[in-house]
């Protein structure tokens, strides 16, 4: 029997919608397409148990977006990359046809790898709160206008940290941390590592180093100077959307998510050959990547 297939693509992307029609084609072929919506301002999405499969069409930006819509609706999500880099879609064009066969045959088991979104809840210095916010790769605390250095206080399970002063911190999921993370410094978190990471953004210390905490650890932060500009200033940026603006005594609560998200993956390929392929992974100098096999 096959399996019934939801596409999500992003409207706004010229090629995504270039290959969506032969991309479509293929799935017909081989499954139930029940239907194909934007991937970013969806105006509907079918009922959940009518769908047993997500396909993205798209870069990271529209994986990332269907992750959420995936979350929500508890359907494992097969990236299809169109985009520049693709990291977190699980095949490339050429790859989803060789495979679609296998992929939409429901007696088949489908390759997952889980990934552990987090959650965030914004306290307010009054004791407030905002609706939790969820994030696949990142939670990050911003300075933002007027950019004069801001300080967060940091505790892990209720033991006192230190404090950042800088530009912000972050926190990370091994699948967020090759973004914004890997840039500022951060580690690289395989795949599975069942952990977070905490990584200040230019911090205003030469001995403030990223930290990497397990991912059932209850991570607060808390504001403790900011900037504020009318209705801009410090701010959290949710898998690098913008967020709330945060205020002087404001706390955030990150935790674990209570549920992960099922991404499908290429079998043939493996992380490390993607993070070498896509992210050029320890490159030499010269541009030519080593062969620790060439003589």
């Amino acid at each position: 029997m096959p399996r019934r297939v939801l596409i999500l693509v992003n409207q706004n992307k010229p090629q995504a919608i270039a290959a969506l029609d032969g991309f479509s084609d293929v799935i017909k072929a081989h499954a139930t397409l029940i239907d194909i919506v934007d991937a970013i301002n969806p105006e509907h999405l079918p009922n959940p148990s009518d769908v047993d499969l997500v396909v993205a069409l798209g870069g990271d930006g529209t994986i990332l977006k269907a992750a959420d819509h995936c979350l929500a609706m508890g359907c494992p999500l097969l990236g299809v990359n169109t985009g520049n880099v693709g990291f977190m879609a699980g095949y490339e064009i050429d790859t989803f046809q060789r495979d679609a066969h296998h992929l939409f045959d429901q007696t088949k088991e489908l390759p997952l790898r889980l990934a552990h979104p987090l959650s965030a809840q914004l306290i307010h210095a009054d004791g407030s709160k905002q609706s939790p916010m969820t994030a696949l790769n990142e939670f990050v605390i911003t300075a933002g206008p007027p950019y004069r250095i801001i300080q967060i206080d940091i505790s892990i399970d209720d033991n006192p940290g230190p404090t950042v002063a800088g530009d912000g911190v972050m926190v990370s999921t091994p699948l967020g941390s090759t973004a914004y993370n890997v840039s500022a410094g951060g580690p690289i978190v395989a795949p599975g590592v069942n952990a977070n990471i905490i990584t200040p953004i230019a911090a205003h210390s030469l001995s403030f180093r990223p930290i990497v905490v397990p991912n059932d650890s209850a991570i607060r932060l808390t504001a403790r100077q900011v900037n504020a500009e009318d209705s801009q200033g410090t701010c959290i940026l949710v898998d690098g959307q913008p967020g709330p603006q945060l205020h002087k005594g404001d706390q955030i609560l990150i935790s674990k998510h209570a549920n992960p998200v099922s991404f499908v993956v290429d079998p043939g390929v493996s992380y490390w050959s993607t993070l070498i392929r896509k992210m050029h992974w320890a490159l030499a100098p010269n541009g030519h990547g080593i062969n620790p096999h060439s003589k």
